[in-house]
């Protein structure tokens, strides 16, 4: 890579949103330095880089930052447009997929965090909103191989993430997912079997369930 091509990703392993730019930088073919980053000690160069919201992840392209995952995967999108499109061509198809994917961090990951942090009413309500967007999502797809219809595109990209952390939402949320959305699992193991961008990406469910346990006993949830 020259230094006018330098790509460099700050992220953390287990982030859903992390995983959004590292598949849509596999799937454009673009090589990047990673460079994993620990949140409890935050790295200068993160603070540096993303001085309002102190998240990651981060990609840092010849030496300009761009924040927020849905943002960074559309700047993947035009910066390097000349490799597998993830956005439809037509202005009114680019806006759904931008409306589904302000749905899924609003409702889907929302509330999927929910229910390994909050209990009682909090939890209840949660568990419910969850699954009614997991079921509103798996409408959208409807009978379709992609969100994106007979390709991978963006929507599929910042939802794809979710599969790895399914056995986390069962384990914590009570949830059976595969028989309330089979639709929409099918459609997990279809994008990890076809997409070597997301088989290569995604850490193991268990390894997931793992990180999710460590942060409840940080957060004084379990003994």
């Amino acid at each position: 890579m020259t230094k006018q091509e330098e790509v460099i990703l700050l992220d953390f392993w287990p982030s859903m949103y992390g995983m959004r730019v590292r598949i849509a930088l596999a799937e454009k073919g673009v090589s990047y330095e990673y460079r994993e980053q620990n949140l409890r000690n935050k790295s200068q160069l993160l603070l540096e880089m993303s001085p309002i919201h102190k998240k990651i992840p981060v990609l840092i392209h010849n030496g300009k930052p761009i924040c927020e995952s849905s943002i960074i995967v559309e700047y993947i999108e035009e910066e390097w447009k000349d490799k597998a499109p993830l956005f439809p061509s037509d202005a009114y198809g680019k806006a759904r997929a931008r409306f589904w994917v302000d749905f899924i961090d609003k409702k889907v990951y929302a509330n999927g965090r929910k229910l390994y942090t909050e209990k009682g009413e909090e939890h209840e309500a949660a568990r419910k909103e969850f699954i009614d967007s997991l079921k509103v999502m798996e409408g959208e797809l409807g009978d379709q191989p992609y969100f994106g219809g007979e390709s991978f595109g963006y929507v599929d990209v910042c939802l794809i993430p979710f599969y790895s952390w399914c056995h986390s939402y069962e384990t914590y949320g009570e949830l059976k997912i595969d028989q309330e959305c089979p639709k929409l699992i099918a459609w997990g193991k279809r994008c990890v079997q076809n997409k070597e961008s997301v088989s290569n990406v995604l850490p193991e469910s268990l390894k997931v369930l793992g990180f999710v346990q460590q942060m409840r006993k940080r957060l004084g949830f379990d003994e």
